[in-house]
């Protein structure tokens, strides 16, 4: 059935779908309230004149499949960009039949073709499931790095600390 898969460069108009994958995905994950993102977010994201992350859509016989969101990231230590695959999400009636590693393929395939050093991605510790598929494409958990995130008020406060150095 993956023979049948199409995985295409998103464009305008997937964008109800991006979003609407975007919102299956946090429901998967037991993240729904923390969905904000709109249309025009996703818009501006993949279609400004500056875009900042690119989408692929996977189609198969007619219906949508999943999604990819990606972006680029820079190595230091490799003094090459590489790509942080912010998303990958396959429907729940397509799991199990090897779409998800067709999009990580695709997504490898791409890195090369723009000489990438590395592709990298979170996954949630539950998801033993995206965990074993991981590692059966040859990915390797980085378990001594930790994660850390600045959100919400905490960005908020220390961001007003920008403006504080910056008046000094």
């Amino acid at each position: 059935m993956t023979n049948d898969l199409q995985i295409v460069s998103a464009s305008k108009g997937d964008i109800p779908v991006i979003l609407r994958l975007i919102k299956e995905l946090a429901d998967f994950e037991n993240l729904s309230d923390d969905v904000v993102a709109s249309e025009e977010d996703i818009h501006s994201a993949l279609f400004s004149d500056r875009p900042t992350a690119e989408a692929l859509v996977g189609h198969c016989k007619g219906e949508v499949v999943g999604f990819a969101l990606f972006f680029h990231n820079f190595s230091t230590f490799l003094g090459r960009r590489g790509i942080y695959l912010e998303d990958l999400y396959v429907r729940p009636a397509y799991r199990g039949q090897g779409f998800g590693r067709r999009f990580l393929i695709h997504v490898a395939g791409l890195a090369k073709e723009r000489r990438c050093g590395r592709i990298e991605w979170s996954v949630l510790n539950w998801n033993k499931r995206a965990i074993k598929s991981y590692g059966r494409a040859g990915a390797v958990a980085m378990d001594e790095w930790t994660v850390y995130r600045l959100a919400g008020d905490a960005l908020d406060r220390l961001a007003a600390e920008a403006g504080d150095v910056r008046r000094q």
